[in-house]
């Protein structure tokens, strides 16, 4: 008796093995109405699927779609709450990048990246978050104002007196 693989290699022209595409390890909303539809003409007349039965199928379904809709957007939450931050990544099993978030990068149904050093990574990778520190300019507006007026106003203002000072 002889056996066959379930997944079968061909060679194409030059005589190089063509790539064979694996099947994609998750279902579709289109795969679950396929299976449903699939379901519904394959019964037996005399003993048809009953409609409860149907019903919670979909309903779990519905309840699975929601709690991944909800899932991918807590990741695209949790990207943008690092924005700003200041992160330490494992970018690979010898080396720690760290670095402050520019951006999120989205691309389609696949989770969030960060952008750190222009480079986009996993939030898997994340090994620390701190907040970034405020920028302390060397020279602020309260320090500067002061000594502006000090030069300026003793100039063209006569230092004012009070009332009380004033002799008749």
């Amino acid at each position: 008796m002889s056996t066959t693989s379930p997944i079968s290699s061909t060679a194409n022209s030059n005589g190089t093995p063509d790539s064979v595409s694996s099947p994609s390890q998750t279902l579709s909303q289109n795969d679950f109405l396929k299976l449903l539809v699939t379901q519904m003409t394959s019964q037996d007349p005399m003993n048809p699927t009953s409609d409860t039965q149907m019903a919670a199928q979909m309903a779990q379904f519905t309840s699975l779609q929601q709690t991944s809709t909800m899932s991918s957007n807590i990741s695209v939450m949790q990207a943008n709450g690092m924005l700003g931050s200041t992160v330490s990544l494992q970018a690979d099993p010898t080396t720690v990048v760290n670095g402050v978030v520019s951006g999120i990068q989205l691309n389609g149904s696949s989770p969030p990246q960060i952008i750190v050093n222009g480079t986009p990574y996993s939030l898997s990778q994340v090994l620390t978050i701190k907040p970034t520190p405020p920028a302390t300019p060397a020279t602020t507006a309260a320090s500067v104002v002061p000594a502006v007026l000090s030069t300026i106003l003793p100039s063209t203002i006569a230092p004012q007196t009070s009332a009380s000072q004033t002799t008749p």
